[in-house]
């Protein structure tokens, strides 16, 4: 991985060329964190919806293309965005045969994991992101490619940072206490960074890093 600065460099250097200057300013857990999934069947519903494919295609609107997702064709993980439902497909086969040949349980070993990153941007910038999509009143952040990946690189090192930190309980359990600390993770099966359903709470912007994880 690129040393944080040369991170930062590439996105200062974005800025310029447009990109929406949207920075990462904290990630936080709480009792939404953690759901287990109990069958194939619901591990399978869970990556539809994440990738937006499926009964779930019609969540995929014009800002799906800021969305990363992880990919495992090439047997080593990459994180890409995708500009077209047959990517996404792709992608969702690719984990359908990973998964039956790791061959999970389902009694307690796949859980969704759902981290909040909290983005900060000045209202001027803000304001110019502002505008109605489907009747409704939203935000679309310009961003390159670049960009994009990079500020999902600050939400990786955010995330792995988070697990050597003291951590409150925050309404978790001893054992998901322990995912957060990425104690027993067998295998990471997916993880989706999806910056197309950008939420507000107390005037505070976030969106979901999601991650799926087998547990030893």
């Amino acid at each position: 991985m690129e040393s944080m600065r040369d991170v930062n460099r590439v996105m200062e250097r974005e800025i310029k060329k447009g990109s929406s200057p949207l920075k990462l300013d904290h990630i936080e857990f709480g009792d939404y964190s953690y759901q287990e999934i109990m069958s194939q069947e619901k591990l399978f519903e869970v990556l539809t919806y994440l990738l937006r494919i499926g009964d779930f295609k019609q969540y995929a609107g014009k800002t799906i293309l800021n969305n990363v997702y992880m990919d495992l064709r090439w047997k080593k993980p990459a994180f890409k965005r995708t500009k077209t439902i047959m990517e996404r497909n792709n992608i969702f086969a690719t984990i359908r045969r990973y998964v039956k040949k790791l061959k999970p349980q389902y009694n307690g070993d796949v859980y969704l994991e759902t981290v909040r990153c909290y983005f900060d941007i000045s209202q001027e910038n803000l304001e110019k992101c502002r505008y109605t999509y489907q009747g409704n009143e939203t935000y679309a952040f310009l961003m390159s490619d670049k960009y994009i990946r990079a500020l999902y690189t600050h939400c990786l090192v955010a995330r792995k940072e988070y697990a050597f930190d003291s951590v409150k309980s925050n309404g978790l359990s001893d054992m998901e206490l322990s995912m957060v600390k990425l104690e027993g993770v067998r295998e990471v099966l997916f993880q989706a960074l999806l910056l197309d359903d950008v939420k507000f709470e107390d005037d505070k912007m976030y969106t979901e890093l999601s991650s799926i994880y087998l547990l030893c």
